[in-house]
């Protein structure tokens, strides 16, 4: 399997067009910010890396996944990641998760709790990947005026401690992601 990211700048190509359709079958609306506002980033923002990933199928590349993601320097905070449903349980996901991790930087990312079969799949999936569950309570403010919070936990890769580091992942997330001040 040989995967590749593309970082999407063209909010009118086909690719973009997959990854939107991607993230809104891939996630309740709560979970991600609203469109046009995700295309403005895609388009402007410097650290938001919104990218199609691609595998080889019959000859050419075919966009199977995205992966949307925060570059803070210090750390890389996973936003989205999903695969298309023809491409899942393919190890695509793991595959991606290392072409992340070969930035050499911490990786945060947010999960819902462990409280059925599928989000312990889903924690397990990460935590196979390297990643550990932090403990500490997380709220994920809203990406739409008048949403409500979710309560979340963190998961981390890398270098990084949850008693060292959780207040200031968490403020920069606030700000930078959600534009909490």
């Amino acid at each position: 399997m040989n995967i590749s990211l593309h970082r999407l700048t063209d909010c009118l190509s086909a690719d973009y067009q997959f990854a939107e359709t991607l993230l809104t079958t891939s996630f309740p609306p709560e979970e991600y910010r609203d469109l046009s506002e995700w295309k403005t980033y895609t388009k402007t923002h410097a650290q938001f890396h919104n990218q199609v990933v691609k595998a080889q199928h019959e000859g050419e590349r075919m966009p199977i996944g995205l992966v949307g993601y925060w570059d803070f320097d210090w750390f890389i905070y996973v936003e989205h990641l999903a695969t298309s449903p023809q491409a899942r349980n393919g190890g695509y996901g793991s595959q991606i998760l290392k072409i992340l991790q070969q930035l050499n930087r911490p990786l945060i990312l947010e999960v819902e709790e462990p409280i059925d079969e599928m989000t312990r799949r889903r924690i397990g999936f990460y935590q196979r990947n390297g990643f550990t569950l932090w403990q500490k309570p997380y709220l994920q403010p809203p990406y739409r005026a008048g949403g409500k919070q979710l309560p979340l936990k963190l998961m981390a890769w890398g270098k990084i401690s949850e008693a060292e580091d959780f207040e200031m992942i968490k403020q920069t997330l606030y700000s930078e992601v959600y534009n909490v001040k």
